[in-house]
């Protein structure tokens, strides 16, 4: 019945305006003409439902009875702007079949595109690249969320990545989700879908700078003018950012001292039985400082570690070949509970 009093031309209105969302790479489900048409103060708007029967008898959509309805989705939101960033990497083919990555970085509060950037690669150098851009744009952010990967944070590999070293330098809490678990970054996933839709629309780049202004474009579009339907009320992320006060930064680690800022520093970890590992052997340093950051300084006959603020906390020759464990004269205590899968 609601169906029949909406006029032919209301109709074809609403058909155009999907097909122009569409012919530009945007969403053009009937939330998103739904919003596009009150933009454009078109009178009447039919609701999303009488559009959504609208689209299925012209045949430009089609009913999809699995799909869950939104409101049975319940997604974790931090509660303010920059208490969490995602930063994730998608890859991208340009002209020649050349590849490249694509780095995104959004705002988990209010999904606001804080940064792109484009690389050649999945790198650390690309990774820190674009989390600067982002922080001089919109200042630090408490935590950064990502997976798993060598040019992200592959700390659960017991390795200690460039980016990590940066956050950390800066007080950023760098956290992952869990291994085989992609929904983690189901924010960052679905922004990669928005992306390409609007890149697919675009002339195929033929370098990196054309690439990297067809995304900036994008972000701009993302963040000003899409009204987001994960969003309350489906306003845009620059609204939704502008509506609640920015967390407060974190604060910096105090940074090494001068005199051991040498090209022979690696940065690590302290395991958890206190021990720091280096050239295939574990050396003891003690427990009570597991889990914390240190510095090793690899001589030609011997190791020195050093703790965040240039403490010498031990200093061993090198074993022989073959050593596993290197103590330190001290009994290694009492082992802790067993842990069972």
């Amino acid at each position: 019945m609601i169906q029949n009093r909406i006029s032919d031309e209301v109709k074809a209105q609403a058909i155009g305006v999907r097909a122009a969302l569409e012919q530009s790479g945007l969403d053009h489900g009937p939330i998103s003409v739904h919003e596009k048409m009150r933009a454009l103060r078109m009178e009447p708007v039919p609701a999303v439902s009488s559009l959504a029967r609208i689209f299925r008898d012209a045949g430009v959509a089609r009913l999809e009875p699995k799909k869950k309805p939104r409101a049975s989705y319940r997604r974790f939101v931090y509660p303010a702007p920059n208490a969490c960033w995602q930063l994730d990497g998608t890859e991208y083919v340009l002209t020649g079949g050349r590849k490249c990555v694509i780095f995104q970085l959004i705002d988990d509060h209010s999904r606001l595109a804080v940064a792109s950037h484009v690389s050649w690669g999945e790198t650390s150098e690309g990774a820190i690249a674009v989390v600067s851009k982002g922080i001089a744009a919109h200042g630090v952010p408490q935590r950064l969320l990502s997976d798993n990967g060598a040019a992200l944070n592959p700390s659960r590999r017991g390795v200690l990545g460039q980016l990590v070293v940066y956050l950390r330098s800066l007080g950023v809490e760098p956290i992952t989700g869990k291994p085989y678990k992609p929904t983690t970054q189901g924010k960052n996933e679905r922004f990669h879908q928005t992306l390409f839709r609007f890149l697919d629309k675009q002339p195929l780049a033929e370098t990196l700078e054309q690439l990297q202004a067809q995304v900036d474009a994008f972000d701009l579009i993302y963040n000003t003018e899409r009204p987001h339907q994960g969003l309350p009320g489906r306003i845009t992320p620059t609204l939704a950012w502008a509506a609640t006060p920015v967390v407060e930064p974190p604060r910096p680690v105090p940074q090494l001292a001068a005199p051991l800022a040498d090209d022979g520093l690696r940065m690590t970890r302290i395991h958890d039985n206190g021990t720091v590992y280096a050239r295939g052997a574990k050396f003891q340093v003690s427990r009570t400082l597991a889990g914390s950051i240190a510095y090793r300084i690899e001589e030609d006959d011997h190791l020195l570690i050093f703790g965040a603020q240039g403490t010498l906390l031990a200093e061993y020759p090198w074993p022989e070949p073959g050593t596993k464990y290197v103590g330190n004269g001290q009994p290694r205590g009492p082992r802790g509970p067993r842990k069972t899968r």
